[in-house]
């Protein structure tokens, strides 16, 4: 037998639609509809229609093996066999991400076809498997941002079960998994919410429309609908910790913030449990309170995305200055936002036009509470050509090492470590042909105003702008790739082993640099980074005579006042 209930507060009549019949629904409690069906049970297909409107998809389905506009499927979370008893779980704070796309890890761009990578991974020296979101989106291929099931998981994917595997393997082997959640908005294609509820509020408007209503009438319920999506992540996916998107954009005016109680729920789901769970925030906001806990006034979340350090390493790297970029570039930037996470902490940003954020404290704030990252699928697929930083093989090796040697937790993006050519373009599958014509041309019209020629902008809908973005494989053990990923393993493995890399207190960094950009120096307790910015040989100072060399990657010889480097050159000594 299996229990049918669905939230419909204004309805009239809920029918559950079966393949072989329709059967009324009766009310229960607080806007539910509820039927027992002694034939169901797992894999039984069922839908519903609200007033006649339907038949409608469960807007909590486990599984939607028809996609986001078919049935829905009954899915028995309970039928699969764990065997991970021994996991302990993982503190997410100061481990090591690697954030991946499933649809173009591999050609197959499923779960299965991804877990026969983790032993590489693991190999590598990564502890936190990220995943992109994994929620039902409309046709096979597209980033997962526009999911509008955010109970079930792609069908193309391999649908819920491949995620229970995947997870089990990831745990057997020593790996956590982190999934992206995306609760601030969902697609526009199969999203029929609103016909069972106030899911949506016209009390805020975001970039994609109504707010989901987290502080209007019926807010109770679509709080819990979301909250309990996430604890059914942890407790019957056994997930380690759900990285939520853009938690700038959950409009929400209530004594209680939704972050707040998720935050609590999760604590006490963790408490029971017996394992660490965590919560990564995205967040545009540079403010702190994301990371404080909930009894001290914050927001309680365990970890956020750092895009200040993203943009200053990268405008340090690269020489952009363009958009958000334009406050970047300065080394004093980047030694600020490397000591003190956040450039724009209540000084004025001149790309929002206004002052932005507030201070870290570092009495109060540790580092392996910020992610840090050389790129992820943002910094990469939303650029007009989904390219990677076009840099030489010797500076991605000296983003590399300030990333994996600073205080904060560090993330890399599928392929960086082998200095991958492929890009990571923004790609979609509408079958809407007004959807399909409006992302197109709504992204060409995007970058036209930044002086793009429109032609040039790869067209999300064509496959081949999802086919170029699978990582090619082939390239790792060929050179220079192949050097430059025996270069993020052995620093991995150095990071790994050695307590003042580890160490996240802020105000245990130092750093020393050029003004003219040309050099600086990192200091981790007796190591000292240095890297040539440069593109010819030059002298770096040292505050000392280094004891031994550690690594390398150019050439790096001590001599009387400092380190004679090799153009985009990068070494770790001891003093």
């Amino acid at each position: 037998m299996h229990t049918f209930r669905v939230w419909a507060p204004a309805a009239s009549s809920v029918d559950l639609v079966l393949r072989d019949g329709t059967l009324p629904m009766r009310w229960a409690d607080d806007g539910w509809w509820q039927r027992d069906v002694v034939e169901a049970r797992h894999g039984s297909d069922y839908a519903y229609t609200v007033d006649g409107t339907g038949p409608l998809p469960d807007p909590r389905s486990a599984w939607q093996p028809d996609g986001v506009h078919g049935f829905s499927r009954v899915f028995d979370e309970d039928r699969f066999r764990w065997t991970d008893s021994e996991w302990a779980g993982r503190d997410v704070r100061g481990s090591v991400f690697y954030e991946l796309h499933i649809g173009t890890f591999t050609p197959e761009g499923t779960l299965e076809a991804a877990a026969g990578h983790l032993d590489y991974l693991v190999a590598l020296g990564v502890e936190v498997v990220s995943l992109m979101p994994v929620a039902a989106f409309p046709g096979r291929h597209g980033w997962g941002y526009d999911g509008v099931h955010l109970y079930t998981v792609h069908e193309p994917y391999g649908g819920p079960e491949a995620l229970q595997r995947f997870v089990n393997r990831c745990h057997e082997v020593g790996l956590a998994v982190c999934l992206d959640v995306v609760y601030n908005h969902l697609g526009p294609s199969g999203n029929r919410l609103g016909e069972f509820g106030p899911y949506f509020t016209d009390r805020h408007t975001t970039p994609w429309g109504p707010a989901v209503n987290l502080d209007d009438t019926g807010s109770t319920e679509v709080r819990r609908w979301i909250c309990d999506n996430a604890l059914r992540w942890f407790r019957s996916f056994h997930l380690d910790a759900l990285r939520l998107d853009a938690v700038h954009a959950l409009a929400d005016d209530s004594p209680t913030h939704l972050l707040a109680q998720l935050s609590s729920e999760t604590a006490e789901l963790s408490k029971q449990l017996g394992r660490p769970l965590g919560l990564v925030a995205e967040s545009d906001l540079n403010d702190p309170r994301m990371v404080e806990p909930v009894d001290e006034g914050g927001l309680g979340m365990t970890a956020q995305w750092s895009d200040d350090f993203h943009h200053a390493l990268h405008t340090l790297l690269t020489g952009e200055r363009a958009g958000y970029y334009v406050d970047f570039g300065e080394p004093g930037v980047f030694a600020k936002t490397l000591t003190q996470v956040f450039l724009h902490d209540g000084s004025y940003s001149t790309f929002r036009g206004k002052d932005w954020g507030r201070p870290v404290d570092p009495a109060r704030h540790r580092g392996g509470e910020f992610l840090a990252y050389t790129s992820n699928h943002d910094q990469v697929g939303n650029r007009a050509l989904g390219d990677r930083p076009a840099l030489t093989t010797g500076q991605l090796a000296i983003g590399a090492a300030l990333v994996l040697t600073s205080p904060y937790t560090p993330m890399l993006f599928m392929g960086e470590e082998w200095g991958a050519s492929t890009p990571w373009r923004y790609f979609t599958d509408h079958d809407e042909p007004e959807l399909a014509e409006a992302v197109r041309t709504g992204r060409r019209r995007e970058f036209a105003a930044h002086g793009w020629d429109a032609e040039e902008i790869p067209d999300p809908q064509d496959p081949e702008t999802w086919r170029s973005s699978v990582l090619d494989w082939s390239e790792h053990d060929e050179p220079p790739h192949n050097e430059l990923f025996a270069w993020y393993r052995d620093l991995l493995a150095l990071r790994a082993r050695t307590p003042d890399l580890h160490d996240d207190r802020l105000d245990s960094v130092g750093i020393a640099y050029d003004a003219d950009g040309d050099w600086l120096v990192v200091t981790r307790g007796r190591f000292r980074i240095v890297v040539n910015l440069a593109a010819g040989e030059a002298v770096v100072p040292l505050d000392g005579v280094p004891t031994y060399q550690v690594m390398a990657f150019g050439t790096a010889d001590p001599v009387t006042d400092g380190v004679r480097q090799s153009g985009h050159g990068v070494a770790i000594f001891v003093i």
